[in-house]
């Protein structure tokens, strides 16, 4: 309450300050000059006051004011060219001061008469450097001023331990001070480094390691804990998060710092903790130049843009200024969503937006013929392994036909740039849609061979957030109160988040070669279980584990590579090249043409896996 009131009672004389900022400023200055000047002379003598020529002093105060105003002016200080108390300002203050002081001592020396000096030299020197000490004070003190009052309440804010003294913990900490609308306030920062024991940031003191967590909440009365470190491992993450859990904090997180915009932490950048935090992965760095290279000014087309590889896909390639960036999907729904998070509007109007089936041949052929791409992705597929299990003709008719009327397509188009998205399915394949996945990555390598341009695939396992993931799947049976189901105990998969594949997916069009599938480096399999029991320990109510079995298709660990495929590295430490047999396309319109589902089972099992296939002499 009493802060509140002083908060109140301090509003009105802030705001005046405020918006006579620079008038006050200049007027503070010119006081500290005269100030300054007046004790240096005084020193100079001993502070007798017989000694001080009164008369000069008076005649110099008010042109050493002036020298300030015009040193002020030349250097920026009072026309609001610099953020009050920054590190700049104190540089242009002591620009300032360099040059009135320059003119009070000229103004000194050349005054016309023998010992006609209106103070001794030495005190216009050792004034300007006293005043420069006033400004400087003034400016803090008005700074801390300020900030006392940006403070959030600290009756209304939740009471906040911030792990983390580096750069990242100092950013938000400054950005939670600064801002009377914080739901949190920093009360103690938890650091393991033993150099920063005696730390204080802002006021707020570092009091141990994360060791000392428990007692630190205690001590400090904090119900939140802030994990401020962008570049966290998973490990560390995943440790913190249970310590912070076992000492009754809710546990918040900083985004990694390639989700930050321009590097930079603010309030409203803190966030739950989610399983992609704890689980980790490898950052893929990207060669810009050479993705800016093949992008920059090019028609490009993205199929199945609506999805979650395709969104992401269409909103880094936009960043690259394409000539034309064409979106193509059969959800009109997903084509509002990404042009919305493109644009900031979704009028549905532009011709960016291509609402199209890939089954409809004709269509697919008149859109390149008329469009004319240079770079495709072909992000469109059905990819949910246990349900085309029970429809392996949809398999079919997508994931196979709809990739080879793309390839055609695009071969017919002449397109410089083929990128085809595959699955880690693909490798060593068993289900339904490891063997449709496998036949496009050979249909596309059949098209390298044969035509002119850069005809790819990209393999990866399994997307964090994407729209069907086993993540979302376990996020929403854990928020319905559970039970999450897992297939099998020991059953482990590879895991990489949305923009890590997308940064893959770009740089395979830089740097891989034709008719290779080019693989991620994923780090070591997570065993699904410990995923489902992460989400289970982060809600407050007991959600329950159950397992299922291994359904139809699954295995219990996924490969990224199949037997016969080496794993070379030749041009990315993260990204294999590996060489993918072509399949003729003459072998996919029998495929097409069956009706039971069986049979179209075992005939795409054959496409897939064997290589000694006779192409009917018809269809060469």
């Amino acid at each position: 309450m009493i802060e509140r009131l002083r908060r109140a009672w301090a509003t009105k004389p802030v705001q005046w300050l405020a918006f006579h900022r620079l008038r006050v400023q200049a007027a503070l200055d010119i006081v500290a000059w005269a100030i300054a000047l007046t004790f240096a002379a005084f020193a100079r003598f001993d502070f007798r006051p017989d000694h001080v020529n009164w008369r000069g002093l008076a005649l110099l105060l008010p042109l050493a004011a002036m020298a300030q105003v015009v040193g002020g002016l030349v250097s920026g200080l009072y026309i609001g060219r610099w953020r009050y108390g920054s590190f700049e300002e104190v540089a242009a203050l002591a620009r300032a001061i360099a040059l009135s002081t320059a003119i009070v001592f000229v103004i000194d020396v050349t005054v016309p008469g023998r010992g006609a000096r209106l103070v001794p030299i030495s005190a216009t020197i050792a004034g300007g450097l006293a005043a420069l000490v006033l400004m400087a004070a003034a400016r803090y003190s008005w700074r801390l001023g300020l900030e006392s009052l940006r403070r959030p309440d600290s009756d209304a804010a939740a009471r906040t331990l911030v792990f983390g003294a580096g750069d990242g913990g100092a950013q938000v900490l400054a950005a939670m001070l600064r801002d009377p609308q914080s739901p949190y306030v920093p009360v103690a920062l938890l650091d393991d480094d033993p150099r920063k024991r005696n730390l204080r940031l802002m006021g707020v003191p570092v009091v141990g390691g994360r060791s000392g967590m428990t007692d630190a909440a205690e001590r400090f009365e904090a119900t939140v804990l802030l994990i401020a470190i962008p570049r966290g491992r998973a490990e560390l993450i995943s440790e913190l998060n249970d310590l912070g859990v076992a000492a009754g904090l809710e546990v918040k997180v900083l985004p990694p710092v390639n989700e930050l915009f321009d590097g930079l932490v603010g309030v409203g950048d803190i966030r739950d903790i989610t399983v992609a935090d704890l689980l980790g992965r490898h950052e893929i760095k990207t060669d810009v130049d050479a993705i800016a290279s093949y992008l920059t000014g090019k028609r490009v087309l993205v199929t199945g843009a609506g999805g979650s590889i395709g969104s992401e896909l269409c909103r880094q390639i936009y960043r690259f200024a394409p000539t034309e960036l064409i979106m193509v999907d059969r959800d009109e729904s997903a084509l509002h969503a990404v042009q919305l998070s493109i644009e900031g509007r979704a009028l549905l109007e532009s011709s960016s937006l291509v609402l199209l089936d890939l089954r409809d041949r004709e269509a697919v052929i008149d859109l390149f013929r008329r469009r004319q791409p240079e770079v495709v992705f072909h992000a469109a597929a059905l990819k949910h392994l246990t349900l085309l299990e029970r429809h392996p003709r949809e398999a079919v008719k997508s994931n196979v036909v709809g990739t080879l009327t793309t390839l055609e397509a695009a071969a017919a188009s002449r397109v410089d740039r083929f990128v085809n998205i595959s699955t880690d399915k693909a490798a060593e394949p068993i289900s339904i849609l490891g063997y449709s996945k496998r036949i496009a990555e050979r249909l596309t390598a059949h098209f390298a061979a044969k035509r002119d341009g850069t005809y790819l695939s990209v393999r990866f396992g399994n997307v964090l957030g994407s729209r069907g993931s086993v993540l979302e799947t376990f996020q929403a049976q854990a928020d319905a109160g559970g039970p999450i189901t897992v297939t099998h105990p020991e059953a482990t998969r590879f895991f990489m988040t949305i923009p890590e594949a997308v940064g893959l997916v770009i740089q395979a069009g830089a740097i891989g070669r034709p008719g290779e599938a080019l693989i991620l480096d994923m780090g070591t399999p997570v065993r699904i279980v410990e995923l489902a029991e992460r989400l289970a320990a982060m809600k407050k109510r007991s959600v329950k584990v159950v397992f299922t079995g291994l359904r139809p298709g699954e295995k219990l660990h996924e490969v990224l590579h199949s037997p016969d495929e080496p794993d070379e590295r030749p041009i990315h430490p993260l990204i294999s090249h590996v060489g993918v047999e072509p399949l003729s396309p003459a072998l996919i319109p029998a495929l097409a043409e069956e009706l039971d589902d069986g049979a179209a089972a075992a005939a795409m099992r054959d496409l897939a896996v064997r290589t000694d296939l006779d192409v009917p002499q018809s269809r060469l």
